[in-house]
């Protein structure tokens, strides 16, 4: 499977990753521009952009790439190396492995796109969820109670009628952060009331939904209750931030004081009851003989 295959897969799955590309290299390093990777919220490195130093690198940047959701431009130097022209906000790495060469690799973050359900059959509804895709939203209108609420940005109720109450309880209980009711002020103030909210769960409900345009037709309607959304999603964070794991275990390499990752790959050597991990041979076979030792 290619990377770009490999990349439609998770975004079909609505999994985010980061994908990292080496835009420059100065040899000598083991990775070439337009080698390309994947890199996952659990650490793993799927693709190839450089080796053990430059993975331990490239796998800590992304990681912070994902949380913050913006891409970056890395630059992985040895200790001195100055040959690379400045590039304004990119970030630099200082890697003693290296063996003389330099990298920029850039790392993008692709995160799932927000998922808006819809529940409801009317006109309301058809318009909202019409709108929502033009503006690459990824727009669902099923059975809450089949398909449950994982997932979802923001659940919008345009049926005018039906479970609304048991629906926005059911979307309180797992967490949506946007839950936006076609409603009266009268209609909408007398489900609400049925339901017992405390202040943050009152602060999550929309009602009437959308902003006050004046709108009147079920298009124009419908472009309230998106405005409404665009703006809990990119003024709000009504997105939250990708939660990444701590990745596989580290250790520090007691001769280049370079972070390695623990795993069957690296280095390793047992001295006097304790464990040390390395960047390669060659700080393993300069710790073996004593010369960096403490």
């Amino acid at each position: 499977m290619t990377i770009s295959e490999r990349a439609q897969q998770l975004l079909a799955a609505r999994t985010p990753f980061v994908h990292a590309t080496v835009v420059r290299a100065q040899p000598p390093t083991s990775s070439y521009p337009g080698d390309e990777a994947i890199l996952l919220a659990d650490g793993t490195i799927e693709g190839f952009v450089g080796g053990q130093c430059v993975q331990n690198s490239v796998r800590k940047a992304a990681l912070g790439v994902l949380q913050v959701g913006e891409s970056v431009l890395l630059r992985v130097l040895p200790d001195g190396d100055v040959h690379f022209p400045e590039a304004p906000g990119a970030s630099v790495v200082v890697n003693p492995c290296l063996s003389g060469g330099s990298l920029e690799i850039f790392l993008a973050p692709q995160l799932p796109a927000p998922l808006i359900r819809v529940h409801g059959a009317t006109p309301i509804a058809d318009a909202l969820i019409q709108l929502c895709t033009v503006l690459g939203f990824e727009t669902r209108r099923d059975d809450w109670r089949d398909t449950g609420l994982s997932d979802t940005t923001a659940l919008v109720i345009a049926s005018h009628g039906g479970p609304e109450a048991e629906i926005i309880r059911a979307a309180l209980d797992n967490g949506v952060g946007y839950i936006g009711l076609v409603a009266s002020k009268l209609r909408g103030a007398s489900i609400l009331n049925e339901l017992e909210l405390s202040g943050a769960e009152r602060a999550r409900i929309h009602t009437p939904v959308g902003l006050p345009i004046g709108a009147k037709t079920p298009a124009e309607i419908a472009v309230s209750i998106a405005a409404e959304l665009i703006a809990s999603i990119r003024g709000d964070g009504l997105s939250p931030p990708v939660s990444v794991d701590d990745g596989p275990a580290e250790a520090v390499d007691p001769v280049c004081g370079m972070t390695v990752t623990i795993g069957p790959a690296a280095e390793h050597l047992r001295l006097a009851d304790a464990d040390y991990w390395f960047c390669g041979p060659g700080c393993r076979t300069a710790f073996a003989a004593g010369k960096d030792r403490p």
